[in-house]
């Protein structure tokens, strides 16, 4: 991964003087893990009281009672803000609307099927003092060996041709600053490749293993299909766009 450059004074977004933490989960018909999930996601910060927080749960126009729980759910829980999608448009938009949405100075995100854990967060708050961006990695994953191996082929084509340093792309537990967002690209797939754009930028990265759990309610959104095939195809443009993408450096000062 080489030796990052750390960052150096930035003063974070502060409410009631304490830094701001927003929490963004794209969710599609997630509906039995909501209420679980928000509930692990308080109790972490109960113990984190140096910090504020906000939930950005955001509904990928679901086709289940996941809106009627956020609503429910947003009457008795004041951090949570719930984002719905007109239509579906897949994890990328959810999770780029979430972003846009956050009002942090510094952004986790989760999965909302209850496979990745909010207990990891004191260390990606941890870890963000220093660094742009942390990247979690299911060092002990509880998924079928099918998603295992195609998770494994992908991420390995993607670095050998890529080099973006991480070894689990498809991990939903990540920390960024907010400055970081600016430099993401919206595309369907983005999600796959959020490390490509950070080290394009500059944005220095630290990854670390995150826990993993078996999903327990509801199904898994991504098969051979989506999470292989549809992942190394977009390597060709994610690949094009690196190459293409225009970095300005303007001169400053009196003429």
């Amino acid at each position: 991964m080489g030796n990052p450059v750390r960052n150096k004074g930035i003063t974070p977004f502060m409410t009631n003087e304490i830094p701001l933490v927003s929490v963004v989960v794209p969710m599609y018909n997630e509906e039995d893990n909501i209420g679980v999930l928000l509930e692990k996601i308080e109790a972490v910060f109960a113990t984190l009281p140096g910090y504020g927080y906000e939930c950005l749960f955001v509904n990928d126009c679901s086709t289940d009672r996941t809106r009627t729980q956020l609503g429910r759910l947003a009457e008795t829980h004041s951090h949570l803000k719930p984002v719905h999608l007109m239509t579906n448009s897949g994890q990328s938009a959810a999770l780029m609307a979430g972003l846009h949405h956050a009002e942090g100075e510094y952004i986790l995100t989760l999965d909302g099927d209850l496979q990745n854990d909010p207990a990891d967060f004191p260390e990606f708050l941890h870890q963000l003092q220093e660094y742009d961006c942390v990247f979690g990695y299911r060092a002990n994953r509880k998924d079928t060996l099918l998603k295992r191996i195609s998770s494994r082929v992908a991420n390995y084509v993607r670095n050998l041709i890529l080099h973006d340093g991480v070894r689990d792309s498809g991990c939903g537990s990540k920390g960024f600053r907010r400055h970081c967002i600016e430099h993401l690209v919206l595309f369907n797939g983005m999600h796959r490749f959020l490390a490509v754009f950070m080290r394009m930028a500059g944005c220095s990265i630290i990854e670390i293993p995150v826990k993993h759990h078996p999903r327990i309610h509801g199904t898994s959104k991504y098969g051979l299909n989506n999470r292989l095939w549809r992942g190394l195809y977009d390597l060709i443009g994610v690949g094009w766009l690196r190459r293409r993408m225009i970095k300005l450096q303007v001169e400053s000062g009196k003429h």
